[in-house]
This record gives C-alpha cells, structure tokens and sequence, in this order.
C-alpha cells in the first residue's frame, strides 16, 4: 500500500527534473528575443540632425543625421554587434533624449536633454575632426513617420535649437 502511495509523488519528482531545463529555457526565452508587446502603439521615430556654422547668425542650410541607420548589415556586422555595440547604446539615449524634449516635461529636463543631445554631437564632431575651432551646433529633432496612404515617409521638424559654440560644449 506505501508503495503504491509514493509512485504517484515519485512520477511527479520525475517530471519536474524532466521539465526543469525547459523551464529555465522559458524564463530565459524572453530575455534573450523580447517580445514588441510592451509598446502601446508604434509613434513617430525621431531623428537627430545637425548642421555646423562658421558663425551664430548663419542660416543652417545644409543639415545632416546623427548617426544615419546603415542601409545593409553583414551577418558578421550583426554578429559583433549583438555581442558589443556601445554606440547603438548611445543612440538609443540619444532617441529617449529625443523623445522626451518633444513630451510634457520640465523646463529643467528640456535643459537636459538639449545639452545632453548638443554634447555628445559636439564631441563626436571634435573627435572626427568635422569642425573649425570657433564652429557653432545647431540640432533640430525631425520625426519620421509612414505617410497616410502607407506609400511614402513623411518627416515634420518638431524642434531647433539655437546656435551653441562648439568649444563650449566640449
């Protein structure tokens, strides 16, 4: 009669050591390809330009994206960057940075997140060596978006910043 007792308590024991491994995989599972339902909807991706001007009063006429999203990627490319790509995590700051001027918010966090997005800008222009000693930056944070019919992009310029000395900023 005992014995008979234990074989169901002795098939359960068996089964959870069966399943353990597949229970670690599915707790791991989600960290390693996370799942897209924790977005509410899909909104405007912003993207951050700069132009560089030899003097404050100059108009910005010539504007470039901050780190343009490549058009192709080698498997190798993807690879490396899975496992280290400390730039892709600075443009991910710099797109909350973004995302964040645009939202209600303080006029102090404003004041943050613009210094924050003209710094970094600045420093990696003065390390490529993109700019003239006396060089004033200029950002403007343009959102991008599938137009109406679905056939096109639009783009809508919602914020330009004033003209900051490069050397300041450095």
């Amino acid at each position: 009669m005992r014995g008979e007792a234990q074989a169901p308590v002795m098939k359960a024991q068996k089964a959870a050591r069966i399943t353990f491994p597949f229970t670690s995989l599915r707790l791991l599972l989600p960290a390693i390809a996370p799942s897209w339902r924790f977005f509410d909807s899909v909104s405007d991706s912003p993207r951050v330009d700069y132009a560089v001007l030899a003097t404050p009063d100059e108009v910005a006429g010539h504007w470039q994206e901050f780190r343009p999203r490549p058009a192709v990627v080698s498997p190798f490319t993807m690879l490396r960057r899975f496992l280290w790509n400390p730039q892709w995590n600075e443009s991910l700051f710099l797109v909350s940075l973004a995302e964040r001027m645009v939202s209600p918010g303080t006029p102090e966090t404003d004041a943050h997140s613009e210094r924050e997005l003209l710094l970094r800008i600045a420093r990696h222009l003065h390390l490529q060596g993109a700019c003239a000693p006396g060089s004033h930056l200029r950002i403007r944070l343009r959102f991008v978006s599938r137009a109406d019919t679905g056939n096109g992009i639009v783009s809508h310029i919602a914020y330009v910043s004033s003209p900051r000395l490069i050397a300041e900023l450095i």
